[in-house]
């Protein structure tokens, strides 16, 4: 879809940011064009030409990512076609598997450093190439704040994968396969042969886990070519995809089209129906508010809620369904399930090609109604639960978030006796104890996992089932945290208990054998212990987090926000303007 430019001023070349750099008869703009000539381009190259970023998160310890240098090429391709100049500048990579103790700790990272990039550079206009979970939003949340016109282009999901005639989810099923292990149904043979099968191609995890949901989110919000979050990262159109990117870009930046141009609330409600006919990752939830609060659009757990409450899950995919991102290309892709959500949707929301939703989905197509269903033929109705349900009660006031979709039926409402474990390792070292007190019933809690706690939030939530339980068939049961859980995850798992537990949430007051209740359908999470008991544990409580006093951490404890404002740092949400940089 080509760039519209109905109704649009074209700007003239020394209006571009670039040209602040380059265009003056000065000793400091001979050095920026010398410069550039070192590098051993000639100056009608670069005189007189935007200048595009494209912001590169390959590293080779991202597998996710592993193709982005030459799709950086690709993008180059397209931006010399239309008359740029491109400049790949790499960022920090955030590979999910590989960053201990978690991505979460450092997505405001690369928040920072994609602004500061665009920032102290003379981009005009920005190529994002992401793709892994924390990078969709990282890359999105410094861009918005710097306001240069952007345009996503996504790493792709990676091929299906097949173990003994098993179709294989990333993520999903090595869970699965691990319980199994566990138990001794598959052998220490079968799970090495796993290792080398599952994840068999370039590109984001199959599943709708939070790579595919974040940047399905991005692409129904508009930030990228419409239907781009589809392509399978091998597909040959993928690479023609990233050279559509570098010469739409071109055209956003001669037309000044920048986010505060197209953005509005309506994007991200959008997104918002995406996420949740996706039956898409919780960790959405953080994201989406985060990037909200960068371009100071109000939006909080209640508006996903709301729409939530409407929008069943419609795409058959891991770990809600039974199918793969390959099969959701095939049938048709995000354009196709937007064509379905027509009815929720504001038809009129422009994104990156400044074209209307209604133009993206007039030529989509459904070729298989099972991967995508149709509203009437729900993979799970909403009677069964929602992508997102948010719960509150004494034990989250600020709210916790889960997949009621995801939980177990028998679990819906449920009240049992608290285990609770004040660390990660306490939980890991303690789990499998045969001697464990635990029953079916059992609420397992863990805190100090949360944003502050860990610190970083990671996704820990998606708690063990103890072994002794798993032999007696248990497949779920009420498990709260503070931490986050991987979108390829499944369970009656409650997160982002907000306030956490490490700034003095509730959570940090309940004690093991608390009565604690859970209540889908109101709504609400409550331990069951009175007013004045909960005030006497507070005025004895002592922190049983770790403290960091230097390090990226430490700069990390003492400004993020909490899960229900988006984990983002307090001095970097919407507010004063920062100067252009000087150039002296």
């Amino acid at each position: 879809m080509m760039f519209n430019t109905d109704r649009l001023p074209r700007r003239e070349i020394g209006e571009l940011r670039s040209q602040r750099w380059y265009a003056p008869d000065t000793i400091r703009a001979f050095a920026h064009r010398q410069r550039t000539q070192q590098m051993g381009f000639g100056r009608d190259e670069f005189l007189g030409k935007p200048v595009i970023g494209i912001i590169n998160t390959w590293s080779d310890m991202s597998a996710c990512h592993a193709h982005l240098r030459e799709r950086a090429e690709a993008v180059k391709r397209g931006v010399w076609a239309a008359g740029g100049f491109p400049v790949e500048l790499p960022a920090l990579s955030m590979g999910e598997v590989m960053v201990k103790p978690t991505t979460m700790l450092y997505r405001n990272f690369l928040a920072m450093e994609t602004e500061e990039l665009l920032r102290q550079h003379p981009i005009d206009g920005v190529v994002l190439l992401g793709g892994c979970d924390k990078s969709t939003p990282g890359l999105l949340m410094g861009a918005l704040s710097m306001d240069l016109p952007l345009i996503f282009c996504p790493a792709g999901p990676m091929t299906t994968g097949k173990w003994h005639g098993q179709t294989t989810g990333a993520g999903t099923h090595t869970k699965k396969y691990w319980d199994q292990l566990r138990l001794g149904a598959i052998t220490p043979h079968d799970w090495v042969e796993l290792e080398g099968a599952m994840t068999r191609s370039i590109g984001t995890c199959n599943t709708m886990g939070t790579a595919s949901t974040m940047t399905s989110i991005a692409d129904a919000m508009g930030f990228t070519l419409p239907g781009a979050s589809s392509i399978p990262a091998a597909d040959s159109r993928h690479p023609q995809m990233a050279a559509q990117c570098g010469q739409t870009i071109v055209d956003m930046v001669w037309y000044d089209h920048k986010p505060s141009r197209w953005l509005t609330k309506n994007n991200f409600l959008n997104g918002i129906v995406a996420y949740m006919a996706l039956g898409g990752s919780t960790n959405a939830a953080i994201h989406l508010i985060a990037m909200a609060n960068r371009a100071a659009i109000p939006l909080t757990l209640a508006d996903m809620e709301a729409i939530a409450r409407k929008v069943p899950v419609l795409a058959n995919l891991f770990p809600s369904g039974k199918y793969l991102m390959d099969d959701f290309f095939f049938a048709g892709g995000l354009l196709a399930q937007l064509k379905k959500l027509a009815g929720f949707l504001h038809l009129d929301a422009r994104g990156v090609t400044n074209q209307p939703v209604s133009a993206w989905i007039e030529q989509a197509h459904c070729y298989d109604d099972d991967v995508i269903r149709d509203l009437h033929n729900p993979v799970i109705p909403l009677s069964q639960g929602c992508a997102l349900t948010v719960l509150r009660g004494n034990l989250c006031p600020d709210g916790a978030v889960m997949k009621s979709s995801a939980a177990g039926p028998q679990l819906r409402k449920h009240t049992g006796p608290a285990l609770v474990f004040d660390s990660h390792q306490a939980l890991s070292d303690q789990i499998d104890d045969p001697d464990l007190p635990v029953t079916k019933d059992t609420v397992i809690i863990l805190r100090n996992a949360g944003p502050v706690g860990a610190p970083g939030m990671p996704e820990w939530g998606n708690l063990p089932i103890p072994k002794k339980l798993l032999r007696e068939g248990v497949t779920d049961m009420v498990r709260i945290s503070d931490a986050r859980m991987s979108g390829t995850h499944y369970g009656t798992c409650i997160l982002h208990v907000a306030p956490e537990a490490a700034v003095g949430g509730p959570l940090a007051l309940v004690r093991t054998g608390d009565r604690v209740a859970l209540d889908i359908e109101a709504g609400t999470l409550n331990m069951l212990v009175d007013d004045d008991e909960i005030a006497r544990r507070r005025a004895a409580l002592i922190p049983q987090h770790p403290v960091f006093t230097r390090s990226w951490a430490a700069l990390y404890q003492q400004h993020v926000t909490q899960a229900n404002e988006g984990c983002d740092f307090d001095f970097l949400q919407s507010g004063g303007d920062v100067p252009e940089p000087p150039i002296f």
